[in-house]
């Protein structure tokens, strides 16, 4: 596999042309309907986190003509606080993960402010989960194929599991997923996804920590990797976000 790797699977018309059109006008219309929740949430977060109630990060998104993600600002409402040791280091998450950030999570309304992220055509409501830069040098290009596809709100390993899944299982799915990108498979998700996160609310976190390992972080403790490659990794990533 090499070259640009959108150059290596095909795209259907529904993904050409009409997923962003569906993406925008219900990312519109969901914006208007879900404005009273929104700044509800704005309000209290600002008070509850003392300061600002967003949480934006750079993620990698789309593949470009150039061969490489386009890295773009992805934005949730905060769930943890800045809360520091003596040192002036922040506090391990599961120390920050307060009680409004507890339920704003396992109600997945953390995830709401992604609709401007889906307005802007940076996402789309279905699609591999954007996952982290420092992340994204980890993979190969087998893995990376998932960003030949836009990053979603929710996707097939959501619905499969969430964090709950191995990595491996998430790539799985991610892959799975864009070998045939239809409405009806993301219409299925959508409504999947409305189960697992809102009714039986599975997969939230992956049993051990408040948040997910990040990939670099589970190959090292795996053993997959030497400490050398992955300092490098992270090197990488961090160039990366400052040329961002």
């Amino acid at each position: 596999m090499s070259g640009n790797l959108r150059e290596n699977r095909q795209y259907g018309i529904y993904e050409r042309v009409f997923k962003r059109i569906l993406d925008f006008l219900c990312a519109l219309i969901a914006l208007i309907v879900l404005s009273p929740l929104l700044i509800a949430l704005t309000a209290i977060g600002a008070i509850v986190m003392k300061g600002n109630p967003f949480f934006t990060q750079l993620r990698p998104g789309l593949i470009g003509r150039d061969g490489r993600e386009r890295i773009f600002r992805m934005i949730k409402f905060r769930t943890m606080t800045n809360e520091k040791d003596n040192a002036g280091n922040l506090l391990p998450d599961e120390k920050r993960l307060n009680g409004y950030g507890r339920t704003v999570r396992r109600l997945s309304l953390d995830e709401l402010p992604e609709l401007f992220n889906i307005l802007l055509g940076d996402m789309s409501f279905v699609g591999p989960r954007p996952q982290l830069v420092r992340d994204m040098v980890f993979m190969d290009e087998t893995q990376r194929m998932r960003h030949t596809a836009k990053p979603g709100l929710t996707g097939l390993a959501q619905v499969m599991g969430r964090n709950a899944i191995s990595w491996e299982e998430k790539f799985y799915w991610d892959l799975k997923y864009i070998e045939k990108i239809t409405f009806l498979s993301d219409v299925i998700i959508l409504f999947e996804t409305v189960k697992v996160a809102f009714i039986r609310q599975e997969g939230i976190t992956d049993g051990e920590n408040a948040t997910a390992l990040d990939y670099g972080d589970a190959l090292l403790k795996a053993g997959r990797i030497s400490k050398e490659v992955y300092d490098d990794k992270q090197k990488e990533a961090r160039r990366i976000l400052e040329s961002h």
